[in-house]
């Protein structure tokens, strides 16, 4: 199953997110070396927010990595939610479904 983890960011994100960005990216990168993290990345503008696209059993994953994030734990991300996400197309879709003939 696939679930996205959107990140609705404080005013000052940007002035504040060097000091923990290192962290960040190392837990990001250590959820995808998992297989967990599948992508994930700032909108642009990168102060509109993140998503981040998870895969497994259940929206815990999601949740378990937005629980440790150093800019969850250090109010850089003012709200977070998960949703799952059933995708129907492309490489990896959960749920491939093609139009009739």
């Amino acid at each position: 199953m696939h679930f996205l983890l959107f990140y609705d960011l404080v005013p000052d994100y940007m002035e504040r997110r060097a000091a923990y960005r290192d962290a960040h990216l190392r837990l990001a990168w250590e959820a995808h070396a998992r297989g967990e993290l599948v992508l994930g990345g700032a909108l642009e503008p990168a102060r509109e927010g993140a998503v981040l696209l998870f895969q497994g059993d259940s929206p815990e994953v999601a949740a378990r990595f937005a629980a440790q994030d150093p800019y969850v734990k250090n109010g850089l991300v003012s709200s977070w939610r998960v949703h799952r996400w059933v995708t129907v197309a492309g490489d990896g879709a959960e749920a491939p479904t093609r139009p009739a003939p």
